[in-house]
């Protein structure tokens, strides 16, 4: 039996009591309110089964519905759902239980009371004559609802307790089992004595398989649900021994919010072209995805993987055009491309960064030692030194301007990281002395200094574009129309990468010698060109294996990641009434939202319907505010009569470039929180997927139904 209401998203018996009743018994009646729900998993169920196990709350129900001279809350005979708002929020107002009933709704009342017709049961009623389940389906719940409780609290169920490592013997979901047994649970018991060695063990495997088939059905039920979605991956991560890719996807569901999903690890191991094949076809096939409805994707991979995800990019531009090509907006814009660079210098300083994060978070008095090195470094600019030292204080090496932040303190790091490592007061253990050594070899690397300069003066063109396109929606829509002025400066530097080359080494040279650092090629250089002809002058090497390749990269990246079709899009942002108003035009951009002429609903009448747009929202009133964001622009009532402006605003709400505006991107956050914080020998790509998504609404009904589908032979069995 549920304990919340069936309708999705709806918060009753979550975080939000309501009363709640059960499905009417009469088939006919039972069906009109599974059709209002909207539910078509629901469809397939007996009106017996509804009236057992499932519930819906009074927020959904008019007041009318209910019937005012029966105590509490009891719906009339005929009751039938029609109000279905926002999460949590009734569309007309909370439920009131009938003092405010019109004439008409007073004489059907006492018609249907003169017929004596049963009320509809509130869910506090005592359930009379309901066949028992079977014990089997009792056992599988208890061993579900043991293992979503661990999942919930990202415990892994197999994790070995005490320190011990004899099996599941002494996991938690065994060990949580033989609680509830000892409490007096008698399904467990009966269960237990019978075979007492196997009985939790057998079942954990085919349990964790069953939860991951039944939360990724939920999460692409959603997306199949909206219609248009986006395909967002993020760096791969090692799983049991495997390289797996995590994939997200992002939609706007019927409420017009947004949403951003975790569906699952992709295998990614394998030739790049293989492996294309095989990801579409595990999307397509095992989990069901529509891949004709994907608007957009967006990647972020790093090192050997990029080649990889670059294949299975264009494999699914080939066989889906419709699904551009763009960036995600969880990194900066400057880091995703530097993340992307197959640069040996480049990686070089890119994992030192993360070295360098990982040393500070160590121990807060890395910090102060870092910042008093700042401070010998800017006797005279108090200023300076404070806000460098503020920046410190953050993820400085994921910011924006990270690069130009490194070389403004890279000075006062080597000093900091010696004095740790010298250790000459005993404060630092032999682990944090060890990182210090491992970075401060880094800092006096030639090659870092290098790469770290042509990044900085590479990234300096890109970084106010990138900024904005992580600003607020008028930002993004001002740096559509400088992204060819960017462009034109890197195609500058292209051609003249001679001048802009020698100024680079130059800069680097000086920095070196301030930090007493030889000018050098890599070792692994020299060795591999002993015995050669001549010798290699260190200019050379770094023009040709750091500047070209860098700034070739990075204008590559930059035409594939903004196409033409990505900047129209980017550019129905004009349609948020703020910038509609802002730039006191009336002219709509049509061309724009023609990226989109497949995909809405009356491509003929849309030059009318912009026209009527432009003006309802061209002129603001004396103290009104328009809405400034794409949720709230959605939200709008009037919306609704503009179905073109509607659904571009949906698709384009979609894009991965657009941060999430409304904290939609809580299952990324989960992401990171499982991936960072769970022990990599007890990390599972199925666990993990019901850690994420433990807020789907679990049906233990259809769990079991499920179990029972996918082992009938385990059945026959018991």
């Amino acid at each position: 039996m549920q304990n919340h209401c069936v309708v999705l998203d709806c918060l009753s018996g979550i975080s939000d009591f309501q009363a709640l009743f059960r499905f009417p018994r009469d088939p006919d009646r039972s069906q009109k309110w599974v059709e209002q729900c909207q539910r078509d998993d629901l469809k397939e169920k007996s009106a017996e089964q509804l009236y057992k196990y499932y519930r819906l709350c009074g927020k959904h129900f008019e007041a009318s519905a209910f019937d005012s001279d029966s105590p509490g809350s009891v719906l009339k005979a005929d009751a039938v759902p029609s109000v279905f708002g926002g999460p949590g929020q009734p569309q007309s107002g909370q439920v009131k239980h009938g003092k405010e009933t019109t004439k008409d709704s007073e004489t059907e009342r006492r018609g249907r009371k003169r017929m004596k017709k049963a009320p509809a049961e509130p869910i506090t009623e005592t359930v009379q004559n309901v066949p028992e389940e079977d014990e089997e389906k009792k056992y599988l719940k208890t061993l579900l609802e043991v293992l979503l409780l661990l999942g919930e609290q990202s415990i892994p169920p197999f994790a070995p307790c005490n320190g011990k490592d004899d099996g599941l013997k002494s996991c938690n979901f065994q060990a949580l089992l033989e609680y509830r047994l000892n409490c007096g649970d008698e399904v467990l018991k009966n269960k237990f004595d019978s075979s007492r060695q196997n009985c939790f063990s057998n079942e954990l495997d085919m349990l964790i398989t069953v939860c991951e088939q039944y939360v990724r059905s939920k999460v692409i039920e959603g997306v199949k649900e909206n219609g248009f979605f986006s395909l967002l991956t993020s760096e791969p991560v090692k799983i049991s021994g495997e390289w797996c890719l995590p994939v997200f996807l992002r939609y706007v569901d019927q409420l017009k919010s947004h949403q951003e999903k975790f569906a699952g690890f992709l295998t990614f191991e394998g030739d790049e072209n293989d492996l294309a094949e095989k990801l579409l076809s595990e999307m397509t096939d095992r989990w069901g995805l529509d891949m004709s409805q994907c608007r957009a994707q967006a990647h972020a991979c790093s090192g050997t993987h990029s080649r990889k995800i670059k294949a299975f990019a264009s494999k699914l531009v080939e066989k889906y055009p419709k699904a551009l090509l763009t960036f995600r907006s969880t990194n900066p814009l400057t880091l995703a491309l530097a993340n992307s660079m197959g640069v040996s210098g480049v990686q070089l300083v890119l994992s030192t960064f993360k070295q360098i994060e990982l040393f500070f978070s160590q121990s807060p008095l890395l910090q102060v030692e870092f910042e008093h090195a700042i401070s010998i470094f800017y006797p005279d600019k108090e200023d300076k030194a404070e806000e460098l030292k503020k920046i410190c204080r953050t993820g400085w090496t994921r910011r924006n301007d990270g690069f130009e932040v490194a070389l403004d303190v890279i000075e006062a790091l080597l000093l900091c990281v010696d004095s740790v490592h010298d250790n000459e007061d005993m404060r630092w253990n032999d682990q944090v002395t060890h990182s210090a050594l491992e970075i401060s070899k880094a800092l006096t690397d030639f090659e870092f200094i290098m790469a770290l300069i042509v990044l900085k003066n590479l990234m300096v063109l890109i970084q106010a574009f990138g900024k904005n396109l992580q600003g607020k929606a008028v930002d993004i829509h001002s740096a559509t129309a400088s992204l060819t002025a960017v462009l034109h400066s890197l195609k500058e530097m292209s051609d003249n990468i001679d001048v802009y080359h020698d100024f680079f080494y130059d800069e680097a040279v000086n920095l070196a010698a301030a930090m007493e650092i030889p000018v050098k090629v890599p070792r692994f250089f020299s060795r591999k060109r002993q015995g050669e002809q001549g010798s290699t002058q260190e200019d050379d090497y770094y023009k040709e294996h750091v500047t070209v390749p860098a700034v070739k990269h990075v204008i590559g990246e930059m035409n594939d990641l903004f196409s033409q079709d990505h900047i129209k899009v980017l550019g129905c942002m004009c349609l948020i009434p703020d910038i509609i108003e802002g730039k006191k035009s009336t002219q709509p951009d049509e061309e724009s939202i023609q990226v989109f002429s497949d995909d809405i609903p009356n491509a003929g009448s849309l030059s009318a319907e912009l026209h009527c747009w432009w003006v309802k929202w061209s002129k603001k009133g004396k103290g009104e505010t328009f809405p400034s964001s794409l949720h709230d622009t959605l939200q709008l009532a009037d919306v609704k009569f503009f179905p073109n402006v509607m659904t571009a605003l949906r698709l384009l709400s979609i894009l991965p470039t657009l941060a999430l505006e409304d904290s939609s991107d809580v299952a990324f956050k989960r992401y990171r929180m499982y991936i960072e914080n769970m022990p990599d020998n007890v990390k599972s790509k199925s666990l993990a997927l019901f850690n994420i998504n433990y807020d789907v609404g679990f049906d233990l009904d259809s769990m079991v139904e499920l179990y029972q589908k996918t082992y009938p032979e385990r059945q026959e069995v018991s």
